[in-house]
């Protein structure tokens, strides 16, 4: 992969998976896909009714500028094609 190229998110969709509890969603540094997992453990903080999809999806959205900033550390420390994010990321 080129190291001038810089990670981008074009793509605005993400999606939840409720076997995981992870939210997935993806970048892209020139033509090469990066995929990306979130925990719903940074999303949801206390969670009282379980892992719940749209709560997730709802945090996601509100937290997108600051998951994509990590996502994009953790991509520059290390260029690999996947990557699960987790609370200790966010600290």
């Amino acid at each position: 992969m080129d190291k001038d190229m810089a990670l981008q998110f074009p793509n605005r969709s993400r999606s939840f998976d409720d076997v995981k509890h992870t939210v997935r969603f993806h970048g892209y540094d020139g033509m090469f896909e990066v995929r990306f997992i979130v925990e719903a453990a940074v999303l949801m903080k206390m969670p009282d009714r379980g892992f719940v999809e749209a709560d997730c999806l709802d945090a996601f959205d509100r937290l997108r500028p600051t998951i994509e900033d990590v996502a994009a550390k953790a991509y520059k420390r290390n260029r690999r094609s996947s990557f699960t994010l987790t609370v200790d990321d966010f600290t």
